[in-house]
């Protein structure tokens, strides 16, 4: 479909952030302009008057190139064949470069400020204490950043940083390809990345099996070749956490969010002491496939296949604003909001990016990307980007632009929180109909969602720490020590019900957040905190939700840990994650109960 054949009605409206693209090129214009202007603050930041001007030029410039980049990706993404829309991105692109060059003696400089000549220039500027909580968090950090000499020479070589990422994304991305395989029809069609997500939930086993070992052989065969690209990205994370002067390099990866490594351990651990009911659930899984052996390709085929209710978009909204009324007056309203003033790009065009996503830039409300359809996965889906578009509303409201933008680690409550009032408000309306398939449905579709998000990324996060560790001790890595550690994990984590097979032992080659260290985690800790939040709304009713509230206009105005603890979670204990695992047992045998 092309885009002009799309209701206006469903397609997102941008004047909201730039009235005309004239308007993005006078701004553009406007930044260009400004960016020498940094020149003049260079070796001056020691001065009260001179650090508050630079800080206020920075955000102010920073504030526009946001706007300038938000602007131009979407246009960009609502058809990507769109010539005029991608050289805006390269515009952009370009003047960011400019921007970070001609801002990049700021930070150093700063760092280079005692802690009592600071408190000195708050006195005599009293303006500055705006910016107290950025500068604290830069001078946090000064334990770590070396000599200028040193500085300069890491500075040298780093462009050698990455390599192993690079070489990773450039086989996994360009140069691999893979083999054909069959379906019932008797049509063959070459698997590729994207694909392999539909045939290894195809309700034929055959083409599930195919797809399965016609994608992991691929991977073998370039076994060395990833080991060595994972190994030097290891062996650059150990080498720069010591040379910055860290414990370890999962130190060096949490500091920036002041996240104690206890979160990360304990994280693990808790999720292990619950594996008896992921076991449970693969054996449900196995029963309701009815095979007399569970093989890896059986994972991702969805229990409920036959089930297949048609909503539409305007039947989704409803559903998601009914589910949500819980949350107040002030979140329905806004999500009324965000319905009437456009700020959804609802469905798939020829060229559009695939996916759902929210976004925006400071100072405009969000927007969200959506390419629905007409069923409750889309439904789900809906729910979870409108949970971020209002986090980033009530952030925006609450904070000034400095402080607004959150972090990682909370990114996926509010959207998490969300689908599960939504699921948990569906379930109860389909239990009190006996609507015992969409109840199955339901159940089974979250089950799987908390076993990608919880379970799945937690083995991840084990292996990330078993394979630092390797390096850190001294001890090798080559392909053979990775298919062994991921192996054993593997088997751990999924138990005696699953035929492991040897083509799962090398999955470790095909993630590629393994090369974003010590990130997946992140997933897991937010979506068992916003569990937590969840079952304290429906139990406890207005003080959890003004808790909520009061966590979703905090923005980024203090660290995660913290500003979780504003909604009721405490992260540094394990019992959130405690609590997660335990409703997923909840959920497991109820869903067991259904399908005796």
């Amino acid at each position: 479909m092309n885009r002009q054949q799309i209701e206006e009605k469903y397609k997102w409206d941008l004047t909201a952030i730039y009235p005309s693209i004239n308007a993005w090129e006078n701004e553009f214009k406007d930044v260009q302009d400004n960016i020498p202007h940094f020149k003049a603050f260079e070796t001056t930041l020691k001065n009260s008057k001179s650090l508050y001007e630079c800080l206020v030029l920075d955000e102010t410039l920073s504030l526009k190139m946001e706007r300038l980049y938000v602007y131009a990706s979407l246009k960009r993404d609502e058809d990507t064949r769109d010539n005029d829309a991608q050289r805006y991105v390269e515009k952009i692109s370009t003047l960011s470069a400019r921007y970070y060059e001609a801002t990049s003696f700021i930070i150093p400089e700063i760092l280079k400020i005692e802690e009592d000549d600071l408190q000195v220039l708050y006195v005599e500027e009293g303006k500055l204490l705006h910016y107290q909580k950025q500068l604290n968090t830069l001078l946090r950090g000064k334990d770590h950043i070396l000599s200028d000499t040193e500085e300069r020479l890491l500075a040298t070589i780093s462009e050698t940083k990455g390599v192993g990422s690079d070489i990773f994304s450039v086989l996994d991305n360009a140069d691999m390809t893979f083999p054909e395989i069959k379906l019932p029809s008797g049509e063959k069609v070459e698997l590729t990345q994207s694909n392999y997500y539909v045939y290894i939930k195809h309700n034929n086993r055959s083409v599930r099996e195919q797809a399965f070992k016609a994608l992991y052989h691929t991977y073998m065969k370039y076994r060395n070749t990833i080991a060595k690209a994972l190994s030097s990205h290891v062996k650059e994370n150990v080498v720069y956490s010591t040379l910055r002067k860290y414990p370890s390099a999962l130190e060096k990866s949490l500091f920036h969010d002041d996240v104690p490594k206890e979160v990360y351990t304990q994280l693990i651990d808790t999720t292990k002491n619950h594996l008896t009911t992921l076991h449970q659930y693969m054996n449900i899984r196995k029963q309701q496939l009815n095979l007399s052996e569970l093989e890896m390709w059986d994972l991702s085929v969805p229990l409920i296949s036959d089930y297949n209710r048609t909503i539409s978009y305007e039947e989704a909204y409803n559903e998601v604003i009914d589910s949500l009324g819980i949350l107040g007056n002030d979140y329905v309203e806004l999500l009324k909001k965000a319905k009437e003033e456009r700020w959804i790009d609802v469905y798939e065009n020829t060229g559009k990016r695939g996916g759902a996503y929210a976004w925006g830039a400071y100072g405009t409300h969000p927007y969200v990307l959506l390419n629905h359809k007409d069923d409750i996965s889309s439904l789900f889906t809906l729910a979870h980007e409108l949970g971020h578009a209002l986090h980033s509303y009530y952030s925006d409201e609450a904070q000034t632009y400095t402080y607004a933008q959150y972090v990682i680690f909370v990114a996926e409550v509010a959207s998490t929180v969300n689908e599960v009032l939504v699921m948990e408000h569906m379930l109860e309306k389909a239990k009190a109909s006996q609507d015992i398939e969409l109840e199955k449905y339901l159940l089974n579709y979250f089950l799987e969602q908390f076993k990608g998000t919880v379970f799945r990324q937690v083995m991840f996060a084990e292996f990330e720490l078993l394979t630092h560790e390797h390096t850190k001790n001294g001890e090798p890595l080559t392909a053979d020590d990775f298919t062994d550690i991921y192996g054993k994990l593997h088997t751990v984590y999924h138990g005696d019900t699953v035929i492991q097979g040897e083509e799962i032992t090398y999955e470790w080659m095909r993630i590629p957040h393994f090369y974003t260290p010590f990130y997946v985690y992140k997933y897991a800790t937010g979506f068992s905190a916003a569990i937590a939040i969840a079952k304290a709304i429906r139990e406890n009713g207005a003080p959890a939700i003004q808790r909520y509230k009061g966590f979703l206009k905090s923005g980024g105005s203090d660290f995660p840990i913290e500003l979780l603890k504003k909604a009721g979670v405490d992260m540094s204990s394990s019992k959130p994650v405690d609590d997660a695992l335990s409703y997923f047992k909840d959920l497991v045998e109820r869903f067991e109960e259904l399908v005796k």
